[in-house]
């Protein structure tokens, strides 16, 4: 990936977009891994950790739940757990749906229509790491629903915003691709060219959901890259 250290989340650069006893939540870059892997990058769970451990002077190891991922060529608001007690609570948030995720997509050609609800059936491929979208139930498929609207007409390309309903592996890049409208600079999913950053125009723009412990309605939300086509997103 095309991605220079420098642009990568470290503790004294990370984005905090808020964060409290029991939650951290951060704007992630571009590149940043959210979770270890084969690469052995620096994961942004590690990053967390060291930003909470030199902030708050801490001795030892320091707690950190992750929730949920984003994709790494993906940015935008990742959530973690700063306890043991809100880290069930969220994850069961989670799986049951008990979240607005709503994403920004930056694509090249027009939807079909200007909103819409798109179901599809994904086979995840793990060779590839690449998820297929089927119209109809196939076998190992799961059912993978979001709606979109476009929100802006730009020069070359159109945002569109995602409200995402199921929380599927390469979800909004598969169901976009099949539909004609594939992200911008997502080779994987028939991009004609890559971005420089080596990312994709793919960016969770904000969580809605109720505090775990306190009970109580929060939104994040987080601002996008900055780049020439996202700049013109947010011009009004």
């Amino acid at each position: 990936m095309s991605v220079s250290n420098k642009e990568y989340s470290v503790p004294s650069n990370l984005q905090v977009l808020f964060e409290d006893n029991h939650l951290i939540v951060v704007n992630k870059r571009v590149g940043d891994i959210v979770q270890g892997d084969k690469t052995g990058d620096d994961p942004l769970s590690e990053v967390v950790k060291k930003y909470i451990k030199a902030k708050y002077n801490k001795p030892g190891n320091v707690y950190l739940g992750v929730v949920h991922r984003l994709d790494r060529p993906t940015s935008g608001i990742v959530l973690f757990a700063k306890t043991s007690k809100a880290l069930p609570r969220l994850n069961k948030m989670f799986a049951e749906g008990d979240t607005k995720k709503i994403y920004w997509a930056v694509v090249k050609d027009a939807p079909p229509k200007e909103k819409d609800t798109l179901t599809h059936w994904l086979v995840r491929n793990p060779k590839q790491n690449k998820s297929y979208a089927h119209n109809k139930e196939v076998p190992n498929s799961k059912k993978a629903i979001l709606e979109y609207k476009v929100i802006k007409k730009l020069n070359s390309y159109y945002l569109l915003e995602i409200d995402l309903k199921t929380g599927r592996h390469h979800q909004i890049r598969a169901q976009l691709s099949a539909i004609g409208c594939t992200i911008k600079g997502d080779l994987k999913y028939g991009a004609d060219r890559s971005n420089k950053d080596g990312g994709i125009h793919l960016h969770a723009r904000s969580l809605a959901m109720l505090h775990p412990v306190k009970k109580e309605p929060i939104t994040f939300l987080a601002p996008p890259p900055i780049d020439p086509v996202w700049s013109a997103c947010l011009n009004e």
